[in-house]
């Protein structure tokens, strides 16, 4: 049964850039290919692709982030318009954007139908420390389920976005997609989600995941942990369980070569989420989100699953 409350991601927004183009010819030292423009596409990356991959399949979602007052956060406010509601915070710098100059050709470095021959990052924004608006609170205090969408950017380190996280969670389920530049999750999630390399960076040393899991269990006093293993699927453990156990991606969700998997790290937690929202278990929610991320991969990452409408195209 449905959890009585929206659905409320908070996290860092980011604006993320895809660049097409075609690579038949090499530069003049043949190291590089020499990419012509064929498109341009924008959409909301972060926690603002997190809130657009929830509407998908939640009737209400609500958006606590960061915005600014450049023209990046404007057309962020665009791309999300009539998809969540969106609770404001400041941003302080201008958007972080993140772009990828991906290519189809002869010249692309590896036998894929395309690939990213460039990523850059830009812009310095970051949230602040700055009174929380009522808007942002009233959406904390009102959801049935929360989702931390964090991506380094300065929200979970919010002092009053944090308090309020720690009391909902004893109330809600919270799920908490951590980052190495991000805060810790406060204590009580109900699912924490840490990718296989942030948790090694966390628990050092020649252990397994599972191990990790139970060790962040207990350190970030979460309910449970999934560490996520990419296209092995993740490893979960529940806090007071005897053993981890893996959770493998489905054999027929199996995708040979190296993929475009970009955003579905935001799949697995906004799954998971979802889930948990809905009235479903731990364990469910965990297997549910590797069969998800999976599909969303299978299906082609962003540029196959999120609707062409949350895209801004130029060519």
């Amino acid at each position: 049964m449905t959890r009585s409350g929206p659905l409320v991601v908070v996290g860092d927004v980011l604006l993320d850039i895809d660049i097409m183009g075609r690579a038949d010819r090499a530069g003049p030292d043949a190291a590089l290919p020499v990419v012509e423009f064929v498109s341009r596409r924008t959409r909301p990356g972060g926690a603002g692709l997190a809130a657009l991959l929830a509407a998908t399949t939640t009737p209400e979602v609500v958006l606590v982030g960061a915005f600014g007052s450049d023209a990046g956060a404007e057309r962020l406010r665009r791309l999300l318009a009539g998809r969540v509601r969106v609770a404001e915070l400041l941003l302080h710098g201008s958007t972080v954007r993140r772009q990828r100059v991906r290519a189809a050709g002869q010249s692309v470095p590896r036998p894929r139908p395309s690939a990213a021959v460039a990523r850059t990052r830009s812009g310095s924004g970051r949230a602040g420390i700055d009174p929380l608006p009522g808007s942002a609170r009233a959406a904390l205090r009102s959801a049935g389920a929360i989702l931390v969408a964090d991506h380094g950017h300065g929200v979970t380190a919010q002092p009053e976005i944090r308090a309020l996280l720690a009391e909902r969670a004893r109330q809600i389920p919270i799920v908490w997609a951590p980052h190495p530049h991000g805060g810790a999750p406060v204590p009580g999630v109900a699912l924490a989600t840490p990718d296989r390399s942030h948790a090694a960076a966390l628990v050092p040393g020649r252990l397994d995941s599972g191990i990790r899991a139970r060790e962040l269990v207990s350190r970030w006093e979460a309910r449970a942990v999934a560490v996520t293993l990419g296209a092995h699927g993740a490893v979960f453990y529940r806090h007071g369980a005897r053993e981890h156990f893996p959770i493998p991606v489905p054999r027929q969700l199996r995708v040979q070569g190296s993929p475009d998997a970009y955003g579905a790290g935001d799949m697995f937690a906004v799954t998971a989420a979802t889930a948990l929202h809905t009235g479903h278990g731990l364990a469910y929610a965990v297997r549910r989100a590797v069969e998800s991320a999976a599909e969303f991969v299978w299906s082609g990452a962003i540029s196959g699953t999120v609707p062409a409408r949350d895209l801004q195209q130029h060519a």
